[in-house]
């Protein structure tokens, strides 16, 4: 069997009508659109390799949502993905890029010039950003502007192979048997076709092109990740040789973790690795040693400066056991934890230079421009509060607050636990709103009473008989007298306590008792060593801590 085939016309593709159609050229269009995106991106990315990882149009878009989002959607992510927030939320501002995307392809096959105009004004949109975040020089805008050049370009080439017109609707000719010819169509089809307006689809040339622009999308990609590679500062950190405190933190009694002997109970001290964390950085600040400097500013003796050099350096250091807890923890909740800390006593720091006492409100600055708002009357008198440089034997971790944090028991974390500390001003309440504060949240924030159930875990069956209830109970500062657990509607009963280290310290109980057959309800409440016993009344996090009793439901059979 032979079949011949004239030449084609000059554009591939079957009659009007034939091949592909309408349909498939708006999902082709709206392809263009994702591949341009993700051009874009990669481009913006590989910029950003060399002007610095926080100018990354994703980055700067998602912390201009941060500061946009409501407390209430705020709230509702943390409590839903807890420390995975902030991976929720790339994922939904990629999600939003790609779905803006596939409108651009869309529209770009109406106009290509209107495509273009789309990526330009994202672009726009992510040096924006960028330029007002508060660390944002000059060049922040540079990666949004060169990514959005680059998804331009890309877009037009994708669109072209989409948008030709049709020069010719000629029938090439056929020799041979009548069914041969669907075999050519389908070959032509292939290659491409004319939609009902007339304009050609080389399909063979989209994916042609489709193929080049994913692969620069991946290389820039790649190379963007080498190139932000260079700004990290773990093997910095690792290099540093932590001092020793002149003032120990205690020693602990026998039997202070019960975690050892029961199962399923928070252990005493929580591991760097699994410490809770609530911030609003998407890219963890990157701060060199040798770079870092503590600002003194506003109402001191004189503004001054200090080095990690100088901070290490000091012969007063101390190390305490002091538990820390987010404001945003619900009731039962696991956004608090418990390390070991070094720190320069933040009293003695604060005092030495000069605070005035007029001062009510030190701002603390971290490196990426959060402020937080702490009493200047608690970093005096609360005896453990430190500038933090320690965390369970080593630097504080990178996204813990490398180098120094400030830390002052007692109080919840908007409000006394700044991260990657670079500025201390002193001031007053009256004079400046710091960000949480800002966002309607309390200016004080004592932390509240707390106990929590953590085995046996809600709803989960286990055989019935005797059976540890155990948990934490936290009122740092005061510490913790009693916990008490009721069974359904039983009387109230002493768990025992495990034995207390320090009252920064969250403390351990446990009540074995013996459950029947069947569902029951589980609640606990804890007093602190001031009298003060838990409240029962509920009260969400917003705007000054959760309050209530945790209540759990188990099934025994």
């Amino acid at each position: 069997m032979t079949i011949s085939v004239q030449a084609p016309a000059p554009v591939p593709g079957a009659a009007p009508g034939q091949g592909g159609g309408r349909g498939s050229r708006r999902a082709l269009g709206a392809l263009a659109g994702l591949l341009a995106a993700a051009v874009a991106l990669g481009a913006a990315e590989l910029v950003a390799g060399v002007v610095g990882p926080a100018s990354s149009p994703v980055v700067a878009v998602g912390d201009a949502a941060i500061t946009l989002t409501p407390e209430w959607l705020k709230q509702f992510a943390i409590s839903t993905f807890g420390a995975n927030d902030k991976v929720a939320l790339v994922a939904g501002t990629l999600m939003v890029i790609a779905l803006y995307a596939l409108a651009v392809g869309l529209l770009g096959l109406r106009s290509p010039r209107l495509g273009v105009l789309g990526i330009a004004l994202f672009g726009g949109i992510g040096a924006v950003a960028a330029l007002t975040r508060p660390e944002g020089g000059p060049l922040a805008a540079l990666p949004s502007v060169a990514g959005a050049a680059a998804g331009a370009v890309a877009l037009l080439a994708l669109l072209a192979p989409l948008t030709r017109p049709a020069t010719s609707t000629a029938e090439p000719a056929r020799n041979g048997p009548p069914g041969d010819e669907r075999v050519i169509d389908r070959m032509r089809g292939m290659l491409g076709s004319v939609d009902r307006k007339g304009t050609a689809i080389d399909r063979r040339g989209f994916f042609l092109t489709s193929g080049v622009a994913l692969g620069a999308a991946a290389v820039a990609g790649g190379g963007a990740r080498l190139l932000q590679r260079r700004f990290a500062v773990a093997q910095a950190r690792d290099d540093l040789v932590l001092p020793v405190p002149a003032s120990r933190a205690p020693a602990l009694p026998a039997g202070a973790d019960l975690a050892e002997t029961i199962d399923g109970v928070t252990p005493l001290f929580s591991a760097n690795r699994d410490f809770y964390r609530v911030d609003t950085a998407i890219v963890v600040p990157q701060v060199r040693p040798a770079d870092y400097r503590l600002s003194l500013t506003g109402m001191f003796d004189s503004a001054r400066s200090f080095t990690l050099a100088d901070l290490y350096g000091r012969a007063d250091l101390i190390e305490r056991d002091i538990t820390l807890t987010c404001v945003s923890n619900e009731v039962g909740g696991t956004l608090a934890g418990t390390a070991r800390w070094i720190g320069v006593p933040l009293g003695a720091f604060l005092r030495e230079n000069g605070v005035g006492p007029g001062s009510t409100q030190l701002v603390c600055r971290s490196v990426d421009g959060m402020t937080i708002g702490a009493p200047t009357r608690s970093a005096l008198d609360v005896g453990d509060a430190m500038l933090a440089i320690g965390m369970n034997g080593e630097p504080l971790p990178v996204e813990h607050g490398f180098p120094v944090r400030m830390i002052i028991p007692g109080l919840y974390g908007y409000v006394s636990a700044c991260k990657w500390l670079t500025r201390i001003e002193a001031t007053t309440f009256e004079a400046y709103d710091a960000y949480w504060v800002e966002r309607g949240w309390a200016a004080d924030g004592p932390i509240k009473i707390a106990a929590r159930i953590d085995t046996p875990a809600p709803l989960r069956a286990f055989p019935a008989g005797r059976r540890a209830v155990a948990g934490v109970a936290w009122a740092q500062t005061r510490g913790i007298s009693r916990v008490e657990v009721q069974v359904d509607d039983g009387d109230w009963i002493d768990a025992e306590l495990a034995p207390e280290v320090d009252a920064d310290l969250w403390r351990q109980w446990v009540l074995r008792h013996d459950f029947a057959a069947g569902r029951h309800t589980v609640s606990v409440r804890a007093t602190s060593s001031d009298g003060e016993v838990q409240t029962d009344t509920r009260a969400d996090p917003f705007p000054a801590g959760a309050s209530g009793r945790h209540t759990i439901q188990v099934d025994a059979r």
